[in-house]
């Protein structure tokens, strides 16, 4: 059964079933009848996202449009089989992201890279491309409308190249995908809601990564939903804590660069302290075993990141 939260201004979450619950979202957004789905989850997602709809009265055929923040699997791996679903919908993309979706073969090797192909093929199964003639592209400050709901979109690369933030006109609030964190509600404490950003492999870019964040700032959303998992409010201060933890990143990937072999596991062991250094900061109450539990796939991604970016930008 598929975990909907629903939010003010016709905009749910999806649990898209990714891994463990509360890891992942797709969001939804009703206006008038007519829908938009914000992300996809992978194909095992998708009967997830049809009982959603569902659930709100509303048929395959009510979906306009399937809107990708970007093209990694976690967020785009089942658009090309919920499209399948979804007679009417279009599918919008970053323009870097575009090729990629027609045709995923490329797409399919770098996570393969990552992830090893055994693994990429149990997670992810297999991409079916989306074509062409439903896939609008989506460059910087374009719009688009949903039943005369506008959406546009900003290019926010620093996590990904080919990363848009969609502002939702109506609500006032940005849909992020990764490019403000990662904010699990697991480590939620007294009210407070907290960030990680993630530089996972393979394109992170920490100064494009500042002015997309300033971007977002700027707009002065007064809801930000992200990825992993959904809505944050205290924007500002989080927007801060990015800001500063990008720095600790990059300080760690700079301190480790010389390392050798020995590189891998000490920056996975100093994005490990970063993360119990907010811990510590904020006086996270949950137990560091349980802290490490949520966030163990970031750290090693995230560490797997430092190091790719070391190596492209000559620093390493």
């Amino acid at each position: 059964m598929a975990h909907v939260i629903d939010y003010e201004f016709g905009i749910s979450a999806i649990d898209s079933g990714y891994q463990r619950p509360l890891l992942d979202a797709i969001h939804l957004i009703v206006e008038g009848g007519r829908a938009a789905i914000i992300d996809t989850g992978v194909n095992s997602s998708v009967p997830l996202v049809l009982e959603a709809l569902r659930g709100k009265g509303l048929r395959p055929e009510q979906v306009d449009y399937v809107i990708l923040t970007h093209i990694h699997l976690d967020h785009a791996g089942g658009a090309g089989q919920l499209l399948s679903h979804l007679p009417n919908a279009r599918l919008t993309v970053h323009p870097r992201g575009a090729r990629h979706m027609a045709d995923p073969s490329r797409l399919i090797e770098s996570t393969i890279a990552v992830y090893g192909a055994e693994e990429a093929r149990r997670t992810y199964g297999d991409i079916e491309p989306v074509p062409r003639e439903r896939i609008i592209e989506t460059a910087h400050e374009s719009s688009l409308a949903l039943n005369g709901r506008e959406f546009v979109f900003f290019d926010t690369p620093g996590h990904a190249r080919h990363h848009v933030c969609v502002l939702d006109a109506r609500s006032g609030h940005l849909f992020a995908g990764d490019t403000f964190g990662l904010s699990y509600r697991e480590l939620d404490c007294r009210g407070h809601q907290f960030t990680i950003p993630t530089t996972s492999p393979t394109q992170f870019d920490p100064g494009a990564a500042h002015r997309s964040l300033d971007l977002i700032l700027g707009l002065k959303p007064s809801a930000i939903y992200v990825t992993h998992y959904s809505q944050v409010r205290d924007i500002a201060r989080m927007g801060a804590d990015m800001h500063r933890l990008i720095d600790a990143h990059v300080q760690l990937a700079y301190r480790e660069r010389d390392a050798g072999a020995a590189r891998p596991e000490r920056l996975k062991a100093g994005v490990t302290e970063i993360v119990l250094g907010e811990a510590e900061r904020y006086g996270w109450t949950l137990p560091r075993e349980q802290v490490l539990g949520v966030l163990a796939g970031d750290i090693e991604l995230n560490a797997q990141g430092l190091a790719i970016w070391l190596d492209a930008s000559g620093a390493g």
